[in-house]
């Protein structure tokens, strides 16, 4: 839902820019200073993210070093480790249970393809009449 924007009268404006100007109280300065805080933060990693170096284009063949392929087979390993214990943790369906859905499939598919077949040759004869 949006909301109704209303433009600001000449009074309403110039009691904002008379409290904007000089705050009421501590809490509004300490508000003021935290909005700029936050603002110089969002500002510095903006900067940080435009600065960033760019990748270098790879140039022929990258052989992998001994560290490296350790490394590798060492995170395969722990991801094989992680599947074994999630397979574990997996209700898997009884084999009635399995027969019945696979039952269920077959013969809401027959029901699907009788009944496209019919409405594809309705269609079929309704066509040629009109051709002819």
């Amino acid at each position: 839902m949006a909301r109704l924007l209303r433009k600001k009268t000449s009074i309403n404006k110039k009691k904002s820019k008379q409290n904007v100007d000089t705050p009421e109280s501590s809490q509004d300065s300490a508000n003021t200073i935290k909005k700029s805080a936050s603002i110089a933060g969002a500002l510095a990693e903006t900067k940080k993210i435009l600065i960033l170096p760019q990748k270098k284009p790879l140039t022929g063949s990258k052989t992998l070093t001994d560290k490296e392929t350790n490394s590798r087979i060492e995170k395969i390993s722990q991801f094989l480790r992680e599947v074994k214990i999630e397979l574990k943790k997996i209700t898997w369906p009884t084999r009635k249970q399995t027969i019945g859905s696979t039952v269920v499939v077959i013969i809401l598919v027959l029901i699907v393809s009788l009944f496209l077949s019919v409405v594809d040759m309705g269609l079929q004869s309704l066509v040629h009449i009109i051709l002819q």
